[in-house]
């Protein structure tokens, strides 16, 4: 009897430790539906949900990317940033269609990630120095092209059905939808392809990726290059529902998507960040916070909890992470 107690409890903790985001997900909605009926509970404020934080999504995917290899890309929030700055630039300024001007951004995005990536590869500068400075550079070119004024004026036709809804006023938002396909095509890279497996070892045991064969330079460049471009998308799409391009837009992206990446690594797969870990990540902190401003909360609330929650994400990632190294410890060999 004692012997099936222990077993439900650690079948409940397993559970737990891999569900628990959408377990408190779900406790969230049913709170915050029971203090706000009127208004949480609704298709419309769902969908303002959707299209608010797809961004946020898309950035902590783009963080995800390098930390599965144990490297951190501080230049996401100011790729995002620039990219949608250029997007009404190169269109409004310079007079490139708009497609043309995506298309550019998305490379200006891969670039970065390359330097990143050939800066902490070849260069051996710490991931979190090299990003950061990429980072403000960018944000100096930023605030050079744009004068620090806003950058405003007709965008070409075609460029706002990116952040338009899907099926009408009662549809999804787009920028959902990309969300949608860029985390499938993620979760089939790291849990399907050696390319994600490679990556996965580099961020657990270099010294055992290097004995075999996983060449360490190229695989986290891939991964600073794949992280730069998914940061550029998310510019390009910012800007088609802004409509305006802002220099000071981009950094307070840079917290939330942290906290997302690094409070997914505590869910799904506890010790590892992971696709499907950060979007619940995400949605935790995206309806706590829209259930908190439905209470009337003032607007510094988001701040001050998104910076709580990462604090306490950095701690439970650490904890999974050594529990997950003790369990494989405490396996048998033979």
């Amino acid at each position: 009897m004692h012997k099936q107690g222990e077993s439900l409890a650690g079948s409940a903790l397993r559970i737990l430790s891999v569900w628990g985001l959408l377990l408190l997900i779900v406790a969230l909605t049913i709170v915050f539906s029971i203090l706000k009926p009127d208004t949480f509970p609704t298709f419309f404020n769902f969908q303002s949900i959707l299209s608010n934080k797809s961004i946020q999504v898309l950035l902590a995917l783009a963080v995800m990317i390098p930390m599965a290899a144990n490297n951190f890309d501080l230049s996401v929030g100011y790729v995002v940033g620039i990219a949608q700055v250029l997007t009404i630039g190169l269109q409004v300024n310079q007079g490139l269609s708009w497609p043309l001007a995506a298309l550019l951004i998305l490379g200006l995005g891969a670039f970065v990630g390359l330097v990143n990536g050939l800066l902490v590869t070849r260069v051996h500068i710490d991931s979190f120095i090299a990003t950061l400075g990429t980072g403000t550079v960018l944000y100096g070119l930023d605030e050079w092209y744009t004068g620090g004024t806003q950058v405003t004026g007709t965008l070409q036709p075609g460029f706002g059905s990116l952040a338009a809804t899907i099926g009408g006023a009662h549809g999804i938002p787009a920028p959902a939808v990309y969300v949608l396909i860029v985390s499938l095509a993620l979760w089939a890279i790291f849990d399907y392809l050696p390319l994600g497996r490679y990556i996965y070892v580099l961020g657990a045991n270099p010294r055992a990726a290097e004995l075999n064969g996983i060449s360490a330079g190229r695989y986290i460049t891939i991964a600073f290059i794949a992280g730069g471009t998914l940061a550029a998308f998310a510019g390009v799409i910012l800007e088609a529902e802004l409509r305006v391009g802002q220099s000071s837009v981009g950094p307070e992206y840079l917290l939330p998507s942290f906290t997302g990446a690094l409070l997914g690594a505590t869910s799904v797969k506890p010790g590892r960040v992971n696709v499907w870990g950060t979007i619940l990540a995400v949605g935790v902190l995206s309806i706590t916070v829209a259930g908190l401003q439905q209470l009337g909360a003032p607007f510094f609330v988001e701040q001050i909890f998104n910076g709580t929650m990462l604090v306490v994400a950095v701690g439970l990632a650490v904890y999974a992470t050594r529990r997950r190294a003790g369990t494989r410890a405490d396996q048998p060999t033979g």
